[in-house]
């Protein structure tokens, strides 16, 4: 790797993982977004997937292949492949992901792995069974999740709910996820790929 591509700053999205009406994630990836706009280590973005207007699954080709048909899976791709590090705002529904986020993770292959990734849950009990998924779904396409979370409570940590009010020490919470993702993403972009390495004579 080239001492330029050393010095470009580290891209992270925070990735909005659900569409629903009434959503809640969308407001949590603004905040955490304004806790990373904070710092000075990487270039933050929010991104939507409701943007990419995804239908159902609808290449022909396996994702491990690359070949993308699709007008909105090559914008899909492209907009993924741009980024070094994700940190996942995801709801917990019936014990799991959004079915939109698993779908939007199944359309791309090679974009997601070698990179690193976080994660910000929320439901009744903090969307921990969510996260504990998508961990695994993201596991096996190469993408190494770091091991500090934010647990959002919906009974704690939104009036009456609805409303996003987090408590005082999510904060530091946000603030250890992006530290553990922003060393995991730095190792990974300046690792020699394993076919790259010397082998043995």
């Amino acid at each position: 790797m080239t001492a330029s591509a050393q010095q470009t700053p580290l891209k992270v999205a925070i990735i909005v993982g659900t569409t629903r009406p009434g959503r809640k994630a969308d407001t949590v990836a603004r905040w955490v977004h304004a806790i990373a706009a904070g710092r000075e280590d990487a270039v933050y973005e929010v991104v939507d997937i409701a943007d990419f207007g995804l239908p159902h699954l609808d290449e022909p080709m396996p994702a491990l292949t690359g070949e993308y048909s699709r007008p909105h899976t090559q914008a899909w791709a492209e907009k993924i492949a741009s980024f070094d590090a994700f940190v996942f705002v995801t709801p917990e529904y019936n014990a799991s992901v959004p079915g939109v986020l698993k779908n939007a993770i199944d359309y791309l292959g090679a974009e997601w792995g070698g990179k690193a990734a976080g994660f910000v849950g929320y439901g009744m009990e903090g969307g921990t069974r969510a996260v504990a998924h998508l961990r695994d779904v993201l596991g096996d396409l190469k993408v190494r999740g770091v091991e500090p979370t934010v647990e959002l409570a919906l009974p704690a940590d939104f009036e009456n709910f609805s409303v996003f009010t987090p408590r005082e020490s999510r904060q530091k919470q946000v603030l250890a996820v992006l530290d553990a993702l922003l060393l995991e993403a730095a190792r990974l972009r300046t690792a020699v790929p394993a076919e790259a390495a010397p082998q043995n004579a």
